[in-house]
């Protein structure tokens, strides 16, 4: 755990260096720290060391971690990147500031219902499937638009940005491009791609959150 800030730095340094390479501003990318399955007293040396904005992918399992882990170090943006229940839109819209997989009509229908209940309002960014992957959640690229423009008419919701994992076995550069394309057709300022093995090109193709567990906190057991 002693390595973590040291592997913190270089993954933020490599965040810079590859946003100058493409032009970009260095703090045009946000560094999405992947906390899953990580115990709090592995997460803590990150949080000293000053990074603020993490990812979770089960509701329970942040519910355990984050509170404590809050009242210990203000200003954490917590992002729920993983497949959302619609059952668990209550504790998710309660628990996170950012809900990154908004993927489907009933769960659409929940988050607006719970935003409304409790007036909170969190960032939501569609999930979307680029290798129409069947075991993997997300909205098909050509059913985006409709999706979009559903979320906002008919539930209220703004949506305000997209999100993606390409497939494992694809080189991820055409995935990233097209979450990139219809991002820009949508005028949505976030692009959430980019892990641990190919964050740099994501920033190179346009992202702005990259979501980076391994390289920071190692492998997961």
């Amino acid at each position: 755990m002693s390595d973590i800030p040291v592997r913190l730095a270089e993954v933020k340094h490599a965040i810079a260096e590859a946003a100058r390479a493409a032009a970009r501003p260095a703090d045009a990318v946000t560094l999405v720290a992947v906390s899953k399955t990580f115990p709090a007293e592995a997460i803590e040396p990150a949080l000293i060391a000053g990074q603020r904005v993490f990812g979770e992918n089960y509701v329970q399992e942040a519910k355990e971690k984050w509170p404590a882990l809050r009242e210990r170090h203000p200003g954490v943006e917590l992002h729920m990147i993983g497949p959302l229940q619609s059952n668990k839109a209550r504790d998710a819209v309660q628990l996170f500031d950012v809900i990154e997989s908004l993927d489907r009509t009933s769960l659409a229908k929940e988050l607006a219902k719970e935003m409304a209940r409790q007036q909170r309002r969190p960032t939501l960014l569609v999930q979307v499937n680029t290798g129409a992957e069947p075991q993997k959640g997300g909205v098909l690229p050509e059913q985006v638009d409709a999706f979009l423009a559903e979320c906002r008419d008919q539930h209220g919701l703004a949506v305000s940005g997209l999100m993606a994992i390409p497939p494992a076995d694809e080189p991820p550069a055409p995935h990233f491009a097209l979450l990139t394309t219809i991002a820009r057709r949508n005028g949505l300022a976030i692009v959430s791609m980019g892990m641990s093995a190919d964050y740099q090109q994501a920033i190179a193709m346009g992202a702005t959150h990259v979501r980076v567990g391994s390289a920071i906190f190692g492998a997961r057991g």
